[in-house]
């Protein structure tokens, strides 16, 4: 095993597209964080990963906060606990459903989707989403503004020791962390959600385009769990 840093940031997104919790220590299982995107608005007209309603469509998701009340890990399932842009505070209601539906003419529906099994939850295309400081410099110093992490909404933030590391290594390998092994899958091709600050929710579409440009639109690697267990901020990284 090669060590390779260290866990720098844990963030947990319960509801998809609203804002997250940063976390000191969690449980990773089959299907990721424990309670990442376990909550969605979805349009019932249609399927798969294209029934999601995100910030794509409402960009004034990113404004409310949503964390669960403790972590948990048997039933019954952690209360959810959203504020809103104006300091509310609402659950996972008909109230909360009320205040989204106000932002588009498209019927908006709730899901709650239980953090159980191995099936994948409210996620796009794997259980987890890594990036590396190495990456947020590099892009940090080609886009030529300050980048703020956030917006690529990353489980795992890895601090790397060496900052000219090849990501393209990683794929196919395994990561440990303290009991935990990842399997890294993929390369996270990127979206118009980068281009939102997630402070402002203003749009810049400089970003997205300096990603395509210069990172054939990848940024961030997606990661399946192979053992479950606990980790922890400032956990060291090793690449098997």
């Amino acid at each position: 095993m090669q060590l390779i840093g260290k866990i720098k940031e844990m963030n947990r997104y319960p509801v998809k597209s609203f804002k997250g919790e940063t976390l000191d220590s969690t449980r990773i299982e089959k299907n990721g964080v424990y309670g990442d995107r376990c909550f969605a608005f979805i349009d019932e007209t249609k399927s798969g990963w294209h029934r999601y309603i995100t910030a794509r469509q409402i960009p004034a998701m990113l404004s409310y906060q949503a964390r669960l009340s403790h972590e948990g890990f048997n039933d019954p399932f952690p209360k959810l606990q959203i504020t809103t842009p104006e300091g509310h505070f609402l659950t996972w209601n008909d109230d909360l459903l009320k205040e989204i539906q106000a932002y588009t003419k498209k019927k908006v529906s709730m899901i709650n989707l239980k953090p159980t099994g191995s099936d994948l939850l409210a996620v796009d295309e794997a259980s987890l989403l890594i990036v590396t400081t190495a990456s947020l410099n590099k892009l940090e110093h080609l886009w030529g503004k300050p980048l703020d992490s956030r917006r690529f909404r990353a489980n795992l933030v890895i601090a790397v020791e060496n900052e000219e590391l090849n990501e393209n290594e990683w794929i196919g390998k395994k990561l440990k962390i303290n009991d935990v092994t990842l399997s890294i899958d993929s390369f996270c091709e990127r979206c118009a959600m980068v281009t939102l600050d997630p402070e402002t929710i203003d749009r810049d579409k400089s970003l997205l385009k300096t990603i395509n440009d210069d990172m054939n639109l990848k940024f961030g690697l997606y990661a399946s769990v192979t053992q479950t267990g606990h980790i922890h901020k400032d956990a060291p990284v090793y690449l098997i």
